[in-house]
């Protein structure tokens, strides 16, 4: 694990998505009494396990949108008391999956204190909860906005630069033509962009340590107008 600030570590892992190198990335936030919130479980093997455990202990495992849940699974196995959430329509999808709870955009009281939370509305497809760590101004996401550079593989540079998101933060013009409800879409950023954070975590792409809410703001400048 990479730790990025006191209580937050990140995990990367290779993974290809419509054939192309992407990556993915877990973040790990600690909350007091060594309690771990892990946001889009990555694929769990012995060393990542007995990590987590040299940190904390993992209390709750989130799918925070209806593509991120592929190893969650995994994640009750190894820690059977540990407790699933999923985001909106996706217990629908993973029927095989025992989820505890779904997510919406009210902080479930385990957390309220020390991480916000936004259901982004407008984008059913793929429902994506938000998630801001207070202490750390660390924003949470997957595929709201995408930070992908110089450092992705070659077929993954020519493929954002087609689809207008390479070298920037934000989402590409896929995300922004699955969007059937700009208005709904619109307040969700709003309220994001009312948190205080500066860093940003995607799961695809390089972590922003500065500049998070500006960028993100220029990312979906299109949608607030």
């Amino acid at each position: 694990m990479q730790q990025l600030a006191e209580d937050l570590w990140v995990v990367d892992r290779p993974l290809r998505f419509g054939g192309l190198p992407l990556g993915t990335r877990m973040t790990v936030v600690r909350l007091p009494g060594g309690r771990l919130f892990l946001h889009s479980p990555v694929a769990l093997d012995g060393a990542l396990r007995e990590a987590l455990l040299a940190v904390g202990t993992p209390q709750w495992a989130v799918a925070p949108n209806r593509f991120h849940h592929l190893f969650i699974g995994q994640y009750r196995e190894a820690f059977p008391a540990i407790e699933l959430f999923a985001a909106p329509g996706l217990p629908e999808k993973r029927p095989d999956l025992r989820f505890d709870a779904v997510l919406g955009d009210q902080a479930p009281s385990a957390w309220a204190e020390f991480l916000d939370q936004e259901w982004f509305k407008g984008f059913s497809m793929m429902n994506e909860v938000a998630f801001c760590h207070r202490a750390s101004r660390t924003l949470l996401t997957c595929d709201l906005a995408f930070n992908l550079g110089p450092e992705a593989p070659l077929v993954t540079r020519v493929a954002f630069r087609l689809l207008g998101g390479y070298g920037r933060l934000g989402p590409t013009m896929v995300e922004r033509l699955m969007i059937r409800d700009g208005i709904a879409a619109r307040g969700s950023i709003e309220r994001i962009l009312a948190w205080d954070f500066d860093r940003i975590v995607v799961a695809h792409g390089a972590v922003l340590e500065t500049g998070g809410r500006e960028a993100l703001r220029a990312g979906y400048r299109w949608l607030l107008g």
